[in-house]
């Protein structure tokens, strides 16, 4: 609020908008600061007493109401009223009108539909409500686990269409911006509700101690997390200029001060045993001030000339897309590559646990694994990660490497059974091995992998994207295309873990079940080729020919689009039935192994019931 005092009409007219009034500029930025405080602790909250609450193995599945609880709902109960209000003033103040505009009959329609944020709050709204009705009405475990998605997804919503998503390399900063937020709700937001139990003076039978050392560890992490995050992101901000040359530097110097002094403290308390969590909680709240103080303030990037590919994707990409241009040129994708390092460091930490433990795991397991998010990483930063936003045929060859090759190799890395078995069974106390078997028999996941629904979701997603408009939607604006990737390894990553997944599904297939499985999908693979090849238009012509590429030939790309997306679904299904093949005559040859000591340590008698029934039958006829 003190931000738009101190400027006043400035902020607006720098950007080419009109000034919507100082008391609707000031009530904006309160309301949004505000609302960011709000989510950060409702994340925190529920990650509190999912995960960080003390529960026995007997009180494990439901939901124990205490203060950690209660906090969650009045704070998600809060976070909902806020994002309703943003969405009310957003749409007059993003416009550069004044809140009195929306007395005007039928003014408030075309206000919201112009701008990105009213529409981003819109989505918050919708998170925080779910995240208060599964605290409000929730019993069970598992009942708050879409709660924390649906928050997840909220906080994203208006910092993913903000200032991260204007200017040359937004790809990177948007990135970064987006992981800053999931690590400071989930890894920071624990620290404000400990302090908040801290002042009601609220100690769960003297456990407040253990809880202060698992979130200050916790803290510690994500602070690391965040500064990293917030070094990039300024970085991106500044575009070059110095620091101490604009406002947004100062302040992002001032957030940058605030997160050493935020590790600092944690470490400090965890050295002298201080539990209080006052001062990194203070410390917190100022870093949330000054981001929601940023966004009244255009930053320098808003300011640099920018291109046209600039624009849309955040990069140049001058030269044509040849094997060399796209073997040789790589620009890192964040968010991909912190999941693959990520995905292979957590693997291998629990890989060496096992073994120190005596265990054994199969190389060829952690071989299958770290190559999958190998060709993840190749797929999202290589040149193909790179001209797949710019050329339809190197977007298909990135499509079809995250949905059906990645996959393949990931599931065989059977991580839920490597994580089942690193993860020590505490019988009094809940923890990793407790949660994941909750979620593995979690009637809602039971639904979700159904192998009707995974197919649906699996084969339908190519036709519902790419021959609706959502397609050239998507492939606007970055976030969306990230989201579209996640998409397709997701989707691919739960149909291949129902043919020739290591781990057991919620509803495993026979081998003939799983065949079939395979075959069915082989004929909407070739059709959508074909479908591609033969289509009568451009898929999202506007788009690529906003970005006035001279080397773009958008007739030839489709064609090549449409025999990667024949080829690449084709391929990977048969290498799919080879590795079932495999497995299925390793099961059978497993088993027949299993009869043959049966029946040499007389423990199968399986054949005397049959020499039974057969001598049952006889004396019956004789009888007779």
């Amino acid at each position: 609020m003190a931000a738009n005092l101190l400027s006043g009409p400035a902020v607006y007219e720098d950007i080419h908008r009109e000034f919507p009034g100082l008391g609707t500029a000031v009530v904006a930025a309160g309301l949004r600061g505000a609302a960011d405080l709000a989510a950060l602790v409702s994340l925190g909250a529920v990650v509190a007493v999912l995960f960080l609450h003390p529960r026995s193995i007997r009180s494990a599945s439901s939901v124990r109401f205490g203060p950690d609880l209660t906090l969650l709902t009045w704070a998600s109960g809060a976070w909902v009223v806020l994002a309703a209000a943003n969405v009310i003033v957003s749409a007059p103040e993003s416009n550069g009108l004044g809140m009195g505009r929306l007395l005007e009959p039928g003014s408030f329609g075309p206000l919201y539909m112009f701008g990105y944020m009213p529409r981003a709050w819109t989505v918050t709204l919708v998170g925080a409500l779910v995240l208060w009705l599964c605290s409000y009405w929730g019993t069970r475990w598992t009942t708050l686990l879409p709660g924390l998605w649906a928050g997840i997804v909220g906080a994203l919503a208006p910092v993913v269409v903000g200032q991260i998503l204007v200017g040359p390399d937004h790809d990177i900063g948007g990135d970064a911006g987006a992981l800053q937020v999931i690590a400071g709700g989930v890894l920071l937001g624990p620290i404000l509700v400990t302090a908040a139990l801290q002042v009601i003076r609220h100690d769960e039978g003297g456990r407040l101690p253990l809880l202060v050392g698992r979130v200050s560890r916790m803290g510690l992490v994500g602070a690391a997390v965040v500064l990293v995050t917030e070094l990039v992101v300024t970085w991106f901000k500044l575009a070059g200029t110095t620091p101490w040359g604009s406002v947004t530097g100062v302040l992002a110097l001032v957030r940058l001060a605030l997160l050493v002094a935020l590790i600092v403290a944690l470490v400090v308390m965890q050295r002298r045993s201080v539990h209080r969590m006052a001062v990194p909680a203070l410390l917190i709240i100022m870093w949330v001030a000054i981001g929601a103080a940023m966004t009244r303030i255009p930053p320098p990037q808003y300011f640099v000339p920018t291109s046209i590919p600039q624009v849309f994707m955040g990069f140049e990409v001058p030269d044509a897309p040849t094997l060399g241009t796209l073997m040789s040129t790589w620009r890192l994708n964040l968010l991909f590559a912190v999941l693959a390092v990520a995905g292979i460091a957590f693997y291998l930490a629990m890989v060496i646990a096992l073994r120190r433990r005596g265990t054994s795991w199969p190389i060829s397991r952690v071989l299958l694994w770290c190559g999958g998010w190998l060709v993840v990483l190749a797929a999202t930063s290589s040149g193909f990660g790179k001209y797949s936003a710019p050329d339809f045929g190197v977007h298909m060859v990135v499509h079809m490497s995250l949905s059906m090759l990645a996959p393949i190799l990931l599931v065989q890395g059977g991580v839920i059974t490597l994580v089942l078995r690193t993860a020590r069974v505490d019988r009094r106390r809940a923890g990793v091995h407790s949660w994941v078997t909750q979620i593995l028999h979690w009637r809602l996941l039971r639904v979700l992998y159904h192998p009707a629904f995974v197919f649906i979701i699996f084969i339908g997603s190519y036709y519902g994207l790419y021959f609706t408009p959502l397609f050239e939607t998507m492939m606007s604006v970055h976030w969306a295309h990230q989201l579209m990737n996640l998409h397709f390894l997701a989707t691919g990553y739960a149909y291949y873990s129902l043919i020739i997944g290591v781990d057991r599904p919620p509803r495993p297939l026979p081998h003939i079940g799983k065949l079939g499985y395979t075959f069915a999908a082989m004929p909407f693979h070739a059709f959508f080729g074909v479908a591609i090849i033969s289509a009568p238009s451009l898929f999202a012509e506007n788009y690529y020919r906003s970005l006035a590429l001279p080397w773009a030939d958008l007739e030839r790309s489709q064609q090549t689009a449409g025999a990667v997306a024949w080829a690449g679904g084709e391929i990977p299904l048969i290498i799919a039935i080879v590795a079932l093949c495999i497995q299925w005559a390793r099961q059978d040859d497993k088993e027949a192994r299993r009869r043959d000591r049966h029946l040499d340590r007389g423990l199968d008698t399986e054949f005397d019931a049959y020499n039974g029934m057969l001598k049952k039958l006889s004396d019956r006829e004789r009888t007779r």
